[in-house]
């Protein structure tokens, strides 16, 4: 299956490694669980979970690692030195295969991006609203 094929989060975990399926849905559970109203999606080709239309969080497999996606500057700085096992670089977060996935710290990482994706929402939201009315 090639990547323009692959249009749901199930259809891209079915086209990685075998070995890298079950993290990835691992992943994508502890997401679920962090944030039940997200939708799923396709976005850049990797899976993704919108809230408030918007994308909160990617996640993604790799030859050694699985990523989790924007971790910008500032949700790096409130989530302080949890992240310091991991290699980050550009809003990207590695988090090794050969490693137990962190559940708490990608809850955390879930919870936060959310919150941000419906702030970001409220402000485009009320951003309309004033031009409407200028």
């Amino acid at each position: 299956m090639t990547a323009a094929e692959i249009k749901t989060i199930d259809a891209y975990i079915a086209a990685q490694p075998e070995a890298l399926q079950g993290v990835l849905q691992q992943v994508r559970d502890v997401i679920r669980r962090a944030i039940p109203n997200a939708a799923e999606a396709i976005s850049y080709k990797i899976p993704a979970f919108r809230v408030a239309g918007r994308v909160a969080i990617f996640f993604a497999g790799w030859t050694s690692h699985y990523s989790v996606y924007p971790v910008t500057p500032r949700i790096a700085s409130q989530l302080g030195d949890k992240l310091a096992a991991y290699p980050t670089s550009k809003g990207t977060v590695r988090f090794p295969l050969d490693q137990p996935v962190p559940e708490a710290l990608i809850t955390e990482i879930a919870i936060l991006l959310s919150r941000d994706a419906e702030s970001r929402a409220v402000a485009a939201k009320a951003k309309r609203a004033a031009r409407a009315k200028a």
